[in-house]
């Protein structure tokens, strides 16, 4: 794989299972470097055996998977969700430059129909139980901002009065003046004659006006030539998450709304009542689940019984403790009498909530554990008891379930996305759980088939004894070629995070450009206990420099193919932090790459959006302790040439962390250079412009090329 290939990296969403349980669909999404955006639509996979029909390119079916059939043409369509009763589906559609909106088309394909005009578009959505009304979540900006006033400039806006500490978020920019709420839209009859534009009237005061004075009042929403969508929730709070209840009389959604909201991390849960016959005000509201539970919530589901299940990180007494905690599932009963019951042990398991969660009709939860590189299925019964229904090495992002048939998105060491199918059959007894042929899901799809033509490389497992006597483990890929090949040691961000059996750009790119590339998951990781996760809490630079580096011994004594003598380093985020930690203690690698990276405790503080809490739960407050574990103290100890690389529009790790620690090299001699991204934020490399992640890779391989050159990646006269 090379850099002009990223086109080729197609990502595959969590499916919906339609509920005959005959297909799924899914949002595939891919970089364009024509329209230097993310395009991609919907697509149906039928569950039957595969038939060997004319395939569109990239979708050729295989020995175990069918043809893929695209169902929508939009500029990128993404979040399917198929209607209860089966006979519609949602989505989120996005135009170029233009935020996502909710759709709604016919299951059986169409043309879908618009259902909302938000302001700043709609980030989430669920269906109610009858297939009448969808909730969504969406941005309330103030009078004045974001386009409210047209033809009023952002830099014409009123000044902003700040009185919180988490007043940005990275990626989103100022959340204090757009507010995240819940909202509640009637369904439109995709069958019915279109509404036509309403057309401009001298005698008419219900257009225009009546648009701004609605985005002015946010307590009630209309959006002309739009169904009317009602706000359901109140104050100047967040909001993440929805689903309705059994009878979809209520909808539970996730905020912050006690009183210590901006010194911990505690959530709530929010009860909200639905009436979509009302006209009058605004509906009460409920919280059902306070902070004194001392719990981060993540996601929530509400059982066919009435009880509520969430995955959650217990974050301390004191409500800030969120170093290295699992996470967890907890259930709620009905009427919430003895608070949450915890289900699952983290200082053992660790669920990943961004893959989403699920509960079936007879109390059984499906969830994702984080394991050692990999994220399996699993079920959960109410007792606790849990059952692995994929143990291969995959990395399953999502899933959906009917009766007994689960159908999963997936990623492994081959592809960057794609759906299988699990047959689950319960054990007899109330509390069962699903069992499953765990050997090998059933394939529905090869989206990385091109992909694979381009060239990928496969990735050795390899777990070494650290120093310490401990065990680390991670992945060593190797150029093809007798070698000797330079090295490259890789380290994550997080840091409690994982690098994984999927199949990782970075990787592929630095070894078909010639280069071994040595990845670990240190202690500070995720998926390999609370214990492993914890342990460098205020003592960065410890144990997990010492993981990294005896991995890299290790991984040079187990492959003879790999130069000890040509050795290179970097990462990103924390692992820039442990790059250029390593750099002022070790003097081997020729050269090293420092990205968006925390280098400056200190510094942090009031500058990243997440400054009140990281620093000081990662390092500590004692200046001595903070001073012994900053990079920025320990830059005049630095020798090794080093490329920084930032973004304009980092708010997680602040682009002056890069500046300071780039002019300190600088002052000492050190041969350095600074890239700065515009327009970018924290996520260049997994979410920025298709072009500048192009860009961004010719520039890491001609710094390689600088100081590690090899044949398929030569250092230029220029360079």
């Amino acid at each position: 794989m090379q850099p002009p290939d990223l086109p080729l990296l197609r990502s595959v969403s969590r499916p919906s299972l339609h509920p005959d349980g005959l297909q799924a669909v899914v949002a595939v999404t891919r970089p364009d470097f024509i329209s230097d955006d993310y395009v991609g639509q919907l697509w149906v996979v039928g569950l039957a055996a595969p038939h060997a029909e004319a395939a569109p390119t990239g979708t050729a079916p295989t020995a175990d998977c069918a043809v893929p059939r695209r169902l929508t043409r939009g500029h990128r369509d993404t979040a399917p969700r198929y209607s209860p009763d089966g006979r519609l589906l949602a989505f989120l559609r996005a135009g170029p430059k233009t935020p996502a909106q909710l759709f709604v088309v016919a299951a059986a394909g169409g043309e879908p129909v618009p259902v909302t005009h938000a302001p700043l578009g709609v980030s989430e959505f669920r269906w109610n139980p009858d297939s009448t009304h969808l909730g969504f979540l969406a941005r309330v900006p103030e009078t004045g901002r974001y386009g409210t006033v047209p033809g009023l400039e952002s830099g014409s806006e009123p000044p902003r009065r700040v009185t919180t500490l988490r007043f940005r978020s990275n990626g989103v920019g100022y959340v204090s003046d757009k507010r995240t709420h819940v909202f509640l839209v009637a369904v439109p009859d995709v069958w019915g004659e279109p509404t036509p534009e309403h057309a401009p009237a001298a005698d008419d005061d219900a257009g225009e006006g009546a648009l701004s004075a609605a985005a002015a009042s946010a307590e009630r929403t209309l959006w002309l030539g739009f169904p009317e969508a009602r706000l359901l929730s109140s104050g100047d709070f967040d909001h993440a998450g929805l689903c309705f209840s059994p009878d979809g009389s209520r909808i539970l959604t996730i905020s912050a709304r006690h009183d210590g909201r901006d010194g911990d991390l505690c959530s709530e849960l929010v009860e909200i009542l639905t009436d979509p016959a009302s006209d009058g005000p605004r509906l009460p509201e409920r919280v059902v689940l306070d902070a004194s539970a001392n719990l981060s919530i993540d996601l929530i589901e509400w059982a066919a019984d009435g009880s509520i299940v969430l995955l959650a990180t217990h974050v301390g007494v004191d409500g800030r403790d969120f170093v290295g905690r699992g996470t967890a599932l907890y259930r709620v009963e009905r009427g919430n009498t003895g608070g949450p019951v915890r289900l699952t042990d983290p200082e053992a398991v660790s669920f990943d909530a961004a893959a989403g969660l699920s509960v079936t009709v007879d109390g059984r939860v499906l969830a994702h554990r984080q394991h050692r590189g990999t994220v399996q299925l699993v079920g959960i019964s109410y007792d606790g008891t849990m059952t692995t229904i994929t143990d291969r090495e995959l990395v399953v992002t999502g899933h959906d379930l009917r009766g007994d048939t689960v159908v999963l998105s997936y990623e492994d060491a081959l592809s960057r996305g794609d759906i299988a199918l699990v047959s689950v059959a319960p054990r007899a007894g109330a509390s069962s759980v699903p069992r499953a042929d765990v050997a090998r899901p059933r394939r529905l799809s090869d989206f990385s088939l091109a992909l694979r033509a381009a060239g990928v490389a496969p990735a050795r497992d390899l777990v070494v004894t650290t120093r310490d006597g401990r065990t680390v483990h991670g992945w060593v890929l190797t150029p093809t070629g007798p070698g000797p090949h330079p090295v490259l040691l890789t380290i994550h961000g997080g840091p409690f995070a994982q690098y994984t059996v999927g199949m990782l750009d970075e990787a592929q790119i630095l070894v078909d450009a010639g280069y071994a590339v040595v990845m670990c998951n240190p202690r500070g990781s995720a998926g390999y206990g609370q214990e492993h996760g914890r342990s460098i809490r205020q003592r960065l630079g410890t144990v997990d420099e010492w993981d990294v580096l005896d991995f890299l011994a290790g991984a040079l004594a187990a492959d003879r193919r790999l130069d000890p003598t040509r050795l290179g380093i970097m990462g990103g985020s924390y692992g820039g932090f442990l790059t250029a930690w390593i750099i002022a203690h070790d003097h081997r690698f020729a050269a090293s790459i420092v990205e968006r990276g925390f280098l400056d405790p200190d510094a942090f503080m009031g500058t990243s959006d997440i400054g009140d809490f990281f620093g000081q739960e990662y390092v500590g407050t004692d200046p001595e302790r903070m001073r012994a574990q900053s990079p920025q103290a320990q830059v005049a100890d630095v020798r090794t040439p080093t490329l920084l690389i930032h973004s304009s529009q980092d708010l997680r790790c602040p682009q002056a962390q890069s500046e300071r620690y780039y002019a300190a090299l600088k002052r000492g001699g050190v041969p350095t250079e600074l890239v700065l991204f515009p327009g970018e934020n924290h996520d260049l490399t997994r979410t920025g412009s298709p072009r500048h992640r192009l860009q961004r890779f010719t520039i890491v391989l001609d710094w390689w090329a600088r100081y590690l050159p090899t044949s398929r990646n030569p250092r230029q006269a220029s360079s």
